[in-house]
């Protein structure tokens, strides 16, 4: 019987659409899709299970789902010992107490005896004890935001990606527990022909991924102004350099991370570079 990965995804939402997209930038074809709980691929042996996100932890857990696509906040709150297989980069967010815009908040000790309402109590329930903060914790499943508009609690505890849901529901943030992200996560040990898919797909995750982060960027510089540009611009190895029909100018091709762009093409420009053009990468293997 052939070997088949099973991942888990989010059902819908944000996260699954950033979780099929970068499959699909992977190049594998999903048939079906979240319509269904479960669909395969049509050209990669791997099975998608889709599910919610606060039940993947759980599933990858027991076994039912090889490796998973979802939020730390999940995992942390969930409290399962599962391996963090790559940092995905997307569903960036924070997890923070926010209260009334109003309130005259100082410090941590603002929430002492006072009520918090949260989807997430045992992450919040682990920091406050670390900070000797005695509060009530109110479990909520849904939209915490509104409890304090509504009488139900004093603050909350919620992962914010933008801060507008909080500022339309009059809160203001005040501090921020921890940063979240989504990550593809797995039990410790896989046999070893769903290892060796688990590879085969990280090799096409990272090469996407790598990517995104960079741009391929093609100049042309003085030949007397190579040396200088060379050193700004080093590549993933070197840049490529070629002569250009135009005498004593020459084309130089070279790949700039996305953090530094704006800088690199700042000092490239002070240094002579001319006819800047940048593409982006579909996909980058080093």
């Amino acid at each position: 019987m052939k070997s088949v990965l099973k991942i888990a995804i989010q059902k819908k939402g944000r996260l699954h659409n950033s979780s099929i997209n970068l499959i699909k930038e992977t190049g594998i074809k999903v048939i079906n899709g979240s319509e269904k709980l479960i669909s395969s691929a049509a050209n990669f042996p791997i099975e998608f299970l889709y599910l919610r996100d606060d039940d993947i932890p759980m599933y990858v857990n027991n076994g039912i789902a090889d490796i998973g696509i979802v939020g730390e906040n999940e995992i942390l709150e969930k409290r399962v010992k599962l391996k963090v297989i790559e940092k995905l980069g997307f569903a960036k967010c924070r997890m923070s107490l926010a209260v009334p815009k109003k309130s005259n908040y100082i410090d941590l000790s603002f929430f002492s005896n006072k009520r918090i309402a949260t989807s997430y109590p045992n992450i919040l329930k682990k920091y406050l004890k670390e900070n000797n903060i005695k509060a009530k914790i109110h479990k909520i499943s849904g939209s915490v935001e509104i409890a304090p508009g509504i009488g139900s609690a004093d603050a909350i505890f919620d992962i914010v990606s933008t801060g507008s849901t909080l500022i339309s529901n009059g809160l203001k943030e005040v501090d921020i527990i921890r940063q979240s992200e989504a990550v593809l996560v797995g039990k410790k040990i896989l046999k070893k022909k769903k290892a060796k898919i688990l590879e085969d797909l990280l090799f096409r995750v990272r090469a996407v991924r790598r990517a995104n982060r960079n741009k391929y960027i093609l100049l042309n510089s003085p030949n007397d102004k190579i040396d200088i540009i060379t050193k700004i611009l080093p590549g993933i190895k070197s840049p490529t350099i070629l002569p250009l029909a135009e005498k004593g100018w020459s084309s130089l091709h070279s790949v700039v991370n996305e953090n530094d762009f704006w800088e690199v093409i700042g000092n490239l420009k002070k240094n002579g570079a001319q006819g800047i053009l940048v593409i982006p990468i579909e996909k980058m293997i080093v």
